[in-house]
């Protein structure tokens, strides 16, 4: 609980504040996209070897390309030849790292629609092979980010079918707050870091 001046309490929930590497390579923007972050997250990881996570390319079927006078080649007509299944994937201290990343505008709860049932067993078939898998939600009204084990997601996604959401109350009592920072702009790898000792999964 954190006491303010005026006698009010709020409640509290986990947030990490990493440090930074000693020679750390200037990859922050302003304005940047939650995906933006994201990859400039993971080449920040990359060029200090503390990582390697890459997003996962969306497999696709093309169908016609047009190839206009005087200009590069157009593709016209083209479908996705299966379901995705998360966003990105590595590794990390010799771990597989498989998350999602979600955002939303909403202030408290968080839209599970955003999620298909194929991303849910993916996940699951991941912790069955000790592998990390997690989902970063972003809330962009709140400019809150979130790290959530996926095994809290699966639970809550399994006993909770008839919901059109997930509580930011749910979010904040088993996930973890990410701090604003610059460099890395979603230092998600703190979190797993401090969990290896810990069990990952619970």
């Amino acid at each position: 609980m954190i006491n303010y001046p005026n006698g009010q309490k709020t409640k509290s929930f986990k947030t990490y504040s990493p440090s930074c590497p000693k020679k750390p390579t200037n990859f922050a923007k302003r304005g940047m996209s939650f995906e933006e972050d994201i990859n400039a997250t993971n080449e920040y990881y990359l060029s200090q070897e503390i990582a390697v996570i890459h997003k996962k390319p969306t497999p696709i079927q093309i169908v016609h390309v047009d190839y206009p006078a005087r200009s590069r080649a157009k593709i016209t007509e083209a479908y996705f030849r299966q379901a995705s299944t998360t966003d990105y994937s590595g590794v990390y201290k010799g771990r597989y790292i498989d998350f999602e990343a979600k955002e939303t505008n909403q202030k408290q709860s968080f839209p599970l629609k955003n999620f298909h049932h194929h991303q849910i067993e993916h996940m699951k078939a991941v912790l069955k092979q000790e592998g990390v898998a997690f989902i970063l939600l972003h809330f962009s009204s709140r400019l809150e980010t979130y790290y959530l084990p996926a095994s809290k997601m699966v639970e809550f996604y399994e006993e909770n079918k008839g919901l059109k959401s997930m509580p930011l109350d749910f979010i904040q009592k088993y996930g973890f707050l990410l701090p604003n920072q610059q460099i890395p702009r979603i230092p998600y790898i703190e979190i797993i870091r401090n969990q290896i000792g810990g069990g990952l999964n619970s």
